[in-house]
């Protein structure tokens, strides 16, 4: 027994180390990619915010050979809106302080420019598999864009680790803490439950769980967002002190001094790029998957950089102004339960069982949108017979009851580190395929000024033609 404590408490110290290392290499390539590319595409998503929402409202058009960009946009936004928008926020105020927020903010702002331009090379580079259903997704535009088929074979291996297991692993760990904390349901009850159900819809394939997250998402953030809205209305006399206390938190010298800076800034960026994954290359997944409307790569790319917006400028906002308008004390406790104290303080006990079922739904919805992710990345290392794909689901759901009964910081940490690993694989190949990306963005917008359908035409890319898959973009 005292071998086995001993080499956790070796695993749990090695895995924080690791983390903390290849966490600053990933925040200076986020930035980095972040800054380029909105310079690059002018500064794309602030200029044509309208415009972003307006693709989504016209977003529901489809065909057999992919769903619609509309349930692109859900699925993406059933993984994206999980634990990250309601724990995540809640750890990174309690670990980095109020100023965490501001650069949760900024990196969103930064990143969006980099979810154009990863769902843009998703939806160009995919490929139809041999039901004739769209397949892509970073491994894919790394293969064909970069003819780098190790590169995409890493990042596949990566993201497996990360949604398949570890960010699965994280969700079901939010759901069991909820429910124990909330009705004291032991941890492994609950463990057993979410893992049959997940069994249940992720054997029903990609399409069964598009139809759920396109009907479930929307509505669950919808409640979420009134809550918090709520909150901000009967508070808002001190919402200038919540602002003013984020901006100081962020820049102040007394948090330089206490050495609470640095904190801000690795809590806010680290927990905004788990809630809204941008750059980390899982949303192309699922974004390729689409059939866009307008035909053209880049509609794609601003449906999924609306989804960057909804998810860290909305969702994780209210959850900063729950906790930070409450008054409760942010060092006494943390992740989920510090956001029940908060809105117990405002709607009383009552609202404790509200937030359970938002958070049920938002880490069971975010659970099958990671396996979908996982399943694509599977199939890119080779074609798999049914009984190996099987045995991939059971791992999964293995994995979703293992985070059930774990420890929330091991299982925070091994998140963090296989997120990195994926995300600077995925950034390399965005920037050095940023060149399209541009050109692309430059024909959609051109064709907007000549008041025309953007619809994408391959002629005008002799220089990538003959890496388009056949049956796609009009290639025969």
């Amino acid at each position: 027994m005292h071998f086995m404590s001993s080499w956790i408490n070796f695993l749990t110290e090695s895995v924080h180390i690791v983390n903390d290392k290849i966490s600053y290499l990933l925040i200076a390539v986020l930035l980095f990619a972040g800054i380029y590319l909105t310079i690059k595409l002018g500064f794309i998503q602030i200029r044509h915010i309208g415009h972003m929402f307006g693709v989504l409202n016209h977003s529901r058009e489809k065909d057999h050979s992919g769903i619609s960009s509309y349930q692109a946009f859900c699925t993406s936004m059933a993984s994206r809106v999980g634990t990250g928008n309601v724990v995540g926020i809640a750890l990174a105020i309690t670990l980095g302080g109020p100023g965490a927020v501001f650069w949760m903010w900024l990196i969103a702002i930064l990143g969006a420019a980099t979810a154009f331009a990863e769902s843009t090379l998703a939806q160009l580079f995919k490929q139809k598999d041999k039901h004739g259903h769209y397949r892509g997704g970073p491994a894919y535009y790394m293969q064909r864009g970069l003819n780098a088929r190790w590169m995409g074979v890493a990042f596949s291996i990566f993201l497996i680790m990360c949604y398949g297991f570890a960010f699965n692993a994280v969700q079901a760990n939010t759901i069991a803490d909820s429910m124990r904390s909330t009705l004291n349901v032991p941890a492994w009850h609950t463990g057993i439950w979410v893992t049959l159900l997940s069994i249940l819809i992720i054997f029903g394939g990609l399409r069964r769980i598009a139809k759920i997250s396109e009907y479930v998402v929307p509505p669950m953030a919808g409640l979420y967002i009134l809550a918090a809205l709520i909150i901000v209305v009967a508070n808002y006399s001190r919402i200038p002190d919540v602002f003013g206390l984020i901006y100081r938190s962020a820049f102040g010298l007394q948090e330089f001094a206490a050495g609470g800076f640095g904190a801000a800034i690795m809590n806010g960026i680290k927990r905004g790029l788990f809630s809204n994954e941008a750059g980390m290359g899982s949303a192309p997944n699922i974004a390729a998957v689409a059939t866009p409307y307008p035909p053209h790569p880049a509609s794609q790319g601003y449906v999924q950089m609306a989804g960057v917006v909804i998810d860290t400028l909305v969702i994780c906002t209210a959850s900063a102004a729950i906790v930070l308008l409450s008054g409760v004390p942010l060092n006494t406790t943390e992740g989920v339960v510090l956001v029940q104290q908060a809105l117990q303080t405002q709607y009383g006990d009552w609202s404790q069982y509200i937030l359970l079922l938002i958070i049920l739904f938002f880490s069971f919805t975010t659970i099958i949108a990671n396996y979908s992710y996982a399943e694509n990345c599977f199939l890119f290392l080779g074609k798999k017979k049914n009984g190996k794909l099987y045995l991939f689901r059971l791992a999964v759901c293995a994995a979703v009851m293992f985070g059930s009964v774990a420890s929330l910081p091991v299982v925070w940490a091994m998140a963090d580190i296989a997120m990195s690993l994926m995300a600077i694989t995925n950034l390399t190949a965005v920037l050095l395929l940023s060149g399209i990306v541009i050109k692309l963005a430059k024909d959609y917008n051109q064709q907007r000024a000549e008041h025309k359908l953007p619809t994408f035409d391959l002629a005008k890319y002799p220089e990538i033609e003959d890496k388009i898959a056949e049956g796609v973009w009009g290639k025969k």
